[in-house]
């Protein structure tokens, strides 16, 4: 299928289609960081703003290291010290930022659904690089490309995810992206670290992590998400490693070929121990090598389609439920009309 999406502001829209050409386009992109001179000139002449609310090193650095191989122009706005601080609102920041041509806005804020309220508001494409506990889309586009690349498919793999679940934007997108391509996903961690709504997410729930290992492929270990807990949820780290995480021990009731992801950052000693970490069986470096390729490939195919989209030429993707004849621009550009005759 042919890539129509403007946006990425999260997992459950994608067509598993859509995330299969997405990956096809990373692995040729993969390729470009290999080279001598790790450059092509696909977006030059391009300009990405990323505006990242939240501390970042991975998802942001790869983010610029991405657009840099693609010849974009890539431009880092940081909260502390702008405008914001003045009191401006973020609407108005935006729309700022927007009025010097952007080409794209990839954006992370701490407060779920942010992205999408700027992609309602602004002409050029959004992506989501992480909105609170809601999602991390391309986080968990990178998870599942990894797993295919070592794999070979993604249908019918096990893939487990333990930890911090009820916190972490990654669980969520993990569990959309990977079951949709086909993967039987498990999820587990200490029942106070659980989403109350767990056994409704159409994913197996299990409460140790010793039930979880016999059965996995694939095992995602997921940190304590501290800086989003209201309140003390379990004794303490050196307890939670203690008793769920995870370690050489712990690893030998796996199957053999196991292998071990971590979305980072890591914390050493609590959610995995460094042998693991460090160990044969895990990707975690991988990951991070594959982020660089997935959000180039993100980049490349929404460029594409928002030059088509401005030309009229495929189909664009529909922006009201029912109204076949509004394309993303248009919608924006009239609700802000209506916005400023109110």
């Amino acid at each position: 299928m042919t890539w129509t999406r403007t946006d990425l502001l999260g997992i459950e829209g994608l067509e598993p289609g859509e995330i299969t050409e997405l990956f096809d386009t990373a692995a040729n992109m993969k390729e470009i960081s290999s080279r001598e001179i790790k450059k092509v000139p696909v977006l030059r002449g391009k300009t990405v703003i990323n505006i990242f609310f939240e501390s970042s090193t991975r998802t942001r650095i790869s983010f610029e290291i991405a657009e840099k191989r693609l010849s974009a122009d890539s431009v880092n706005f940081s909260a502390s010290g702008s405008s914001l601080s003045k009191g401006e609102s973020l609407i108005d920041t935006a729309r700022n930022l927007e009025a010097m041509s952007p080409d794209i806005v990839v954006v992370r804020h701490s407060c779920p659904g942010v992205p999408h309220m700027l992609a309602n508001r602004l002409d050029c494409p959004v992506i989501n690089a992480g909105d609170g506990a809601h999602e991390h889309p391309t986080q968990a586009l990178l998870d599942a490309f990894t797993i295919r690349e070592r794999m070979g498919r993604l249908e019918g793999v096990c893939v487990g995810i333990f930890g911090d679940v009820a916190h972490s934007r990654v669980a969520r997108s993990d569990m959309l992206a990977l079951s949709k391509m086909g993967a039987r996903v498990i999820i587990g961690g200490p029942p106070t670290l659980m989403p109350l709504e767990a056994h409704s997410l159409g994913v197996e729930v299990v409460g140790r992590l010793e039930e979880m290992l016999p059965e996995v492929d694939v095992l995602i270990m997921l940190r304590l998400q501290l800086e989003r807990q209201k309140q003390a949820l379990i004794p303490s780290a050196r307890e939670y490693a203690v008793m769920y995480g995870l370690n050489p021990a712990r690893l030998k009731l796996a199957r053999e070929g196991v292998i071990v992801m971590h979305p980072g950052p890591i914390n050493r000693g609590v959610e995995i121990s460094p042998e693991v970490a460090d160990g044969p069986c895990s990707l975690i470096l991988d990951q991070v090598a594959n982020g660089v390729a997935v959000r180039m490939a993100l980049l490349y195919l929404i460029a594409g389609a928002a030059a088509k989209a401005r030309a009229g030429e495929g189909a664009p993707r529909i922006w009201r439920e029912g109204d076949a004849a509004t394309t993303p621009r248009a919608a924006r550009k009239r609700r802000r009309e209506e916005e400023r005759g109110g």
